[in-house]
């Protein structure tokens, strides 16, 4: 056992627990598990250095592990205060990789960790919503000097990669892993509908069915949201600020309305756009007593917590990763996980399987990423179709399953304009 000693996490006595975390997931995660052996035999990132900033936890874990397998020098942090696994990180030191992470650090700790990680001057690396490219393009970039490119996990995180890259400022590819088809398909709408509630309804202990679901933004992620709302038997409303996803969400048999008038009808909200102050003053002015708010956008500023704050006149912890304001006119208005990611602040995030193809994606964007970025240019970098499919026939081939393939008629015939 090889044990990366200049680490920083809250306390090793707690590896054995983090490794029977980890033993679980890498038992359900069969298409990183392939990519794992891949590696193993080829070593593609033999020599480098590689800093990961995820939501660190169990799954996350085994992906660092996959690619340290592959030959790299695995430095990994956390991407979020509230969902780095304390445990987790313990294992992970004792398994060599290099750990700067614990859970809820102040947002100076957090900060001095996201450095940490990268004093390495890492070769590549793999972002959650940019704060590691962020560091590098602004006050740390000096440690950007070895980078060859990176990967990109989210939503929040692409929407900076692009306005950088616009302002002529990127300077490094980084691949959009969020855009691929086996990421916003499965992870956004599956994995996010259900890790979702599973992080409210632990949190709460509350009936969802009968109650009135307001789901702010339409996005993948938020068609997850409220599909699995309407499974638990919740009346359904979503706002939008994009009509064309409005009508979808229309179609898809949801109330389409404004967020002025949502509030006044939302029992639970969940907010997924991604934006700052989706929720504002305006909005709990009118909602109903006892309104429970959560947020499973990457940062926590989609529900805007000092304008609740104004209008309060007394806020308290009633319940682990809940707190209670109660408004000057004597309603109650409930916060959970700190507006923080609610499916990882206060659940454990997607499950194994769902996780699976996305890391899958990370790993083999990262491979491809070391191969070609001499000539990506400084751009944000779509993941190969050839990647994406690759990762569905596995995962298809894990279950015991398989799709067809055309014939070379067949081929000929798409390829034609005059046969009939």
């Amino acid at each position: 056992m090889t044990i990366a000693t200049n680490s920083i996490v809250t306390d090793m006595a707690l590896a054995p627990d983090g490794h029977l975390k980890i033993d679980w997931v890498q038992a359900h995660m069969p298409v990183l598990n392939r990519i794992r052996e891949q590696f193993e035999k080829e070593q593609p990132f033999k020599g480098l250095k590689v800093t990961i900033s995820l939501h660190l936890e169990a799954k996350t874990a085994y992906l660092a592990k996959v690619v340290k397998a592959g030959g790299a020098e695995v430095t990994i942090t956390g991407s979020n205060p509230l969902s780095t696994q304390d445990d987790v990180c313990a294992a992970l030191v004792e398994d060599g990789i290099t750990v700067f992470a614990k859970y809820n650090p102040s947002a100076e700790e957090y900060k001095e960790l996201l450095i940490k990680s990268l004093e390495s001057k890492p070769d590549l690396i793999i972002d959650d919503g940019g704060d590691l490219v962020s560091l590098l393009h602004s006050e740390r970039k000096d440690l950007a000097v070895n980078v060859r490119g990176g990967a990109e996990e989210t939503t929040t995180g692409i929407l900076r990669l692009k306005a950088m890259e616009k302002d002529g400022k990127l300077g490094f590819p980084m691949v959009a892993v969020n855009d691929a088809y086996c990421k916003y398909l499965f992870d956004n709408r599956y994995g996010t509908g259900q890790s979702v509630w599973d992080g409210i309804n632990r949190t709460t202990n509350l009936v969802v069915a009968g109650k009135t679901v307001v789901v702010v933004g339409y996005g993948w992620c938020g068609k997850g949201v409220a599909m699995r709302a309407k499974g638990l038997g919740a009346n359904v409303i979503v706002t939008e600020i994009d009509a064309i996803k409005g009508v979808e969400a229309y179609m898809d048999g949801f109330a389409v309305m404004p967020m002025i008038e949502a509030a006044k009808l939302g029992d639970f909200f969940v907010t997924v756009t991604g934006n700052r102050d989706v929720i504002r003053g305006e909005h709990y002015k009118v909602m109903k007593d006892g309104a429970i708010l959560s947020n499973a956008g990457h940062f926590d500023v989609e529900v805007n917590k000092p304008e609740l704050e104004a209008l309060s006149s007394s806020k308290r912890t009633v319940r682990r990763n809940i707190e209670e304001y109660q408004l000057t006119d004597g309603r109650k208005v409930y916060i959970l996980a700190e507006g923080r990611l609610v499916n990882l602040a206060a659940g454990d995030g997607h499950p194994a399987e769902i996780m699976d193809m996305t890391f899958a994606l990370q790993a083999m964007s990262l491979k491809y990423v070391n191969d070609a970025y001499q000539t990506l240019g400084n751009t944000v970098v779509n993941v190969p179709y050839v990647l994406d499919e690759q990762v569905a026939r596995f995962k298809l081939e894990s279950l015991g399953t398989s799709v067809d393939a055309l014939s070379d008629e067949q081929k000929a015939y798409l390829d034609s304009w005059d046969e009939h």
